[in-house]
């Protein structure tokens, strides 16, 4: 142990004469404190709504999504499934069919999103299945074909399982000709799901790969293919790729760059966020500053005392940047460790709820990362660091004859 460190533990003692240092000493400590507490464990927070999210966002899409280049759909599907399935990482392929439509039920009408699968090849690429309410995905139980609504959809057109609903497309119709009478077709309400994201709980709807071609025009065509892989991670490599491979044809998306500004936005609020309490250290650095120009006044006959004993400048500025890197380093320490703490309580207990009506959870989420605790703590050294030049310079520019003439 250097007598630098020496010196500046011996300094942070308390003593009668500098009681008052000592409690601004300890506000700072508890400044840093509370400001890496809070950062982890805002940070930790907007960790879990990122992760359930995505979860929901991955467990309705598949990984990567496969669309034509051109044309109206994709008519020769199955040739591409070997040549997709060959790929590294790949594990399943699933068609599907997107459009949009009406629904009318005997009290009300909307506008909504219609997704033809196929329920078997489909539970292999998605978890929608895992999200049923009640009902199932079985779309020939009944003598009309079946269709699966969201649970916010279903409860706003006040239907039930059993009951019927009437789909409207005007695909491919001729709107030039006058009157035009969109295509109807009657559905039965099979099942009911709830993936906890209101955009698809509200919009969203499932029914046959067949009845979707035949409601769209499309023939035997399809609007794309999805495809999972065994680590969501790698979903931008793999799709591009894809994308080389299959050509021009074709052009494949990862989930994340299909919901780009969702997951853009959460990371710039957590960005924000990391700045805006980061000023809570910021501030507890200005009482480290302010502690240590009262330490330098009140052992300025010391700091002569050692210079004329032949310490250097430098040797001085260390002392000072020493005590209020420990004033830093405790307080980071003590903050990372009741920040962890605060999260696990959350994880364990829940104790933070959330109206289960207006979020998609009913509890407050919490991930801790290590990234984002050491981050934060490094952030919280280096702000008490820079706090301790302008102090220690000072100490270190005094004279040895003016510093004992003092007292």
């Amino acid at each position: 142990m250097s007598y630098e460190f020496f010196i500046a533990k011996r300094y942070l003692k308390s003593k009668k004469s500098s009681k008052f240092i000592s409690i601004i000493t300890i506000i700072s400590v508890l400044g840093v404190l509370i400001g890496v507490a809070a950062l982890t464990f805002v940070l930790s927070m907007m960790n879990g709504f990122e992760k359930e999210v995505r979860s929901r966002i991955i467990g309705t899409t598949a990984h990567v999504t496969i669309f034509p280049a051109m044309g109206e759909g994709m008519d020769d599907y199955e040739a591409l499934l070997p040549e997709i399935n060959e790929e590294k990482h790949v594990v399943a392929t699933a068609p599907f069919v997107y459009s949009k439509a009406a629904i009318a039920s005997k009290v009300e009408s909307d506008g909504i999103i219609v997704r033809g699968i196929d329920p078997k090849k489909e539970k292999e690429v998605s978890d929608i299945q895992e999200n049923l309410l009640a009902g199932s995905f079985d779309f020939e139980q009944t003598e009309v074909p079946g269709i699966v609504l969201g649970a916010n959809l279903a409860e706003r057109l006040g239907v039930s399982l059993g009951d019927e609903v009437v789909l409207f497309s005007m695909s491919k119709e001729d709107l030039t000709a006058g009157w035009t009478i969109p295509k109807a077709t009657k559905f039965q309400l099979v099942g009911l799901f709830e993936t906890g994201m209101f955009e698809y709980d509200a919009s969203l709807s499932y029914i046959s790969l067949k009845s979707a071609q035949k409601l769209f025009n499309l023939g035997d065509r399809v609007t794309g293919l999805q495809v999972k892989i065994d680590d969501l991670y790698k979903a931008k490599s793999i799709a591009q790729r894809l994308d080389e491979k299959l050509g021009y044809r074709f052009y494949a998306l990862d989930w994340m760059h299909m919901h780009k500004n969702l997951f853009s936005w959460m990371a710039l609020e957590k960005y924000a966020m990391f700045i805006v309490l980061s000023l809570i250290v910021a501030v507890a650095a200005f009482n480290i500053i302010s502690t240590l120009i009262m330490v330098v006044l009140e052992k300025k006959k010391d700091i002569g005392i050692l210079k004329s004993l032949g310490s250097t400048s430098s040797s001085i500025m260390r002392i000072f940047m020493f005590e209020g890197l420990v004033v830093g380093v405790v307080g980071t320490i003590l903050g990372s460790v009741l920040g962890y703490f605060l999260c696990w309580i959350q994880r364990t207990f829940r104790i933070i709820s959330l109206p289960a009506e207006i979020y998609f959870i009913n509890s407050l989420p919490v991930d801790t990362r290590v990234l984002d605790f050491i981050l934060v703590a490094l952030a919280a050294i280096a702000i008490t660091f820079l706090a301790t030049l302008y102090p220690a310079k000072k100490a270190a520019d005094l004279a040895p004859v003016d510093a004992i003439r003092y007292e």
